[in-house]
């Protein structure tokens, strides 16, 4: 490209990072609650955060549940954020759109019970969780 070794190369790791990063954006948009889902996950934001802690440290669950709650909360204490604040709509939700899709995978594997018995807030708050991760689906089963 620019006939530079350096040059090219950061200009390589550039355009593979914007890449990335516009993948992890699309990614985000599909997974994004529908509807009024998502005005819900930021209401009980607080209670899953804690829900999540517990989650993390509940040594009965499986390792692969552990890890992902643990690299959830380290990207919850991350001050970057994937999405910048200052885009509408996403901006602000994108904290609530990750932790609303590791959370349907940890309901599927740790289940309900694990789940239920974690939660820290009103049965209100955990019917709206149930509906943001699916669990009401398998609750119908």
């Amino acid at each position: 490209m620019t006939g530079s070794f350096w040059w090219d190369l950061i200009i390589s790791i550039a355009a593979a990072l914007l890449l990335a990063w516009l993948a992890l954006v699309i990614v985000l948009l599909v997974a994004r609650p529908r509807g009024g889902l998502l005005r819900e996950a930021l209401r009980v934001l607080p209670d899953v955060l804690r829900l999540v802690h517990r989650l993390a440290a509940d040594k009965t669950l499986p390792r692969g549940v552990r890890v992902r709650l643990g690299l959830l909360l380290a990207y919850l204490a991350i001050p970057i954020d994937l999405i910048p604040d200052f885009i509408p709509i996403l901006g602000y939700a994108d904290d609530a759109i990750i932790v609303t899709v590791v959370l349907r995978s940890v309901v599927r594997r740790a289940g309900i019970e694990a789940v239920r018995g974690h939660w820290p807030g009103t049965d209100d708050g955990f019917a709206a969780v149930a509906r943001l991760t699916g669990l009401d689906r398998l609750t119908r089963d």
